[in-house]
């Protein structure tokens, strides 16, 4: 179930729910229709030995950080050593398999964080809507009635976090590509200032204006079924 990294922190804490456990939902919901097209490839059997990992320093009291063993979704714009990056266009798929992963995705291993896949993406990141032609188009969960758009280019990050399937997705935003699909989707997503963190490893649309960073759920305020004001649910 989609919580903010916050509570789910305070579960571990108390027992509640392993990393292994999170891992272990995410694989499982990450094949129900509602996930169709949110990943173009997915990693849970390597992020649930990550996760286990993860669970057997926490029981040996080591410090850990915030995201160690929980699952980060990764969109095609950025390297991952071994895969090859499309940025969501069928144009790449003879791409080469990266030899080394993006910065951003470097720092997140070195954090612990469990990778789970590459989500889907508005091919060449160009636009704010969310669509793509070529691998399908990620489905806003925000309606169970109606198939509306997640915004884009984040489409299939956005769309992982808000189903559960990652605590958080790692995506680019350069005119709205974080921040429109976090928006409609209902997450919290953040634009750094451009430069602040590395690109090295990413796909470019605007080498001026790219920004690597990323969204999550925000943390809850308000009891459930009492949503904070200004968010339909």
């Amino acid at each position: 179930m989609p919580t903010d990294i916050h509570t789910l922190q305070t579960e571990l804490r108390d027992g509640a729910i392993s990393r292994a456990d999170v891992i272990a939902q995410a694989a499982q919901h990450a094949h129900q229709p509602a996930a169709d097209a949110v990943f173009l490839h997915t990693t849970f059997d390597a992020a649930a030995q990550v996760a286990k990992a993860a669970d057997a320093a926490s029981r040996a009291g080591k410090p850990l950080h915030p995201l160690a063993g929980l699952p980060v979704s990764v969109k095609d714009l950025f390297n991952i050593a071994g895969e090859a990056s499309r940025a969501g266009s069928p144009v790449r798929s003879d791409a080469l398999a990266a030899t080394a992963d993006a910065t951003v995705v470097r720092r997140l291993r070195e954090s612990g964080a469990a990778l789970v896949g590459r989500t889907n993406m508005t091919e060449f990141a160009f636009s704010g809507v969310g669509i793509n032609p070529h691998f399908g188009t990620p489905v806003n969960p925000a309606d169970k009635q109606v198939a509306r758009i997640p915004g884009g280019s984040s489409s299939g990050a956005a769309v992982s976090v808000a189903l559960g399937l990652a605590v958080a997705g790692l995506g680019s935003d350069t005119g709205g590509s974080i921040r429109i699909p976090a928006a409609l989707c209902g997450l919290t997503g953040f634009k750094p200032t451009a430069r602040r963190v590395p690109l090295d490893g990413a796909f470019p649309l605007s080498y001026t204006l790219d920004t690597a960073c990323a969204m999550a759920q925000g943390r809850r305020r308000h009891p459930p079924g009492h949503p904070a004001p200004g968010f339909a649910r």
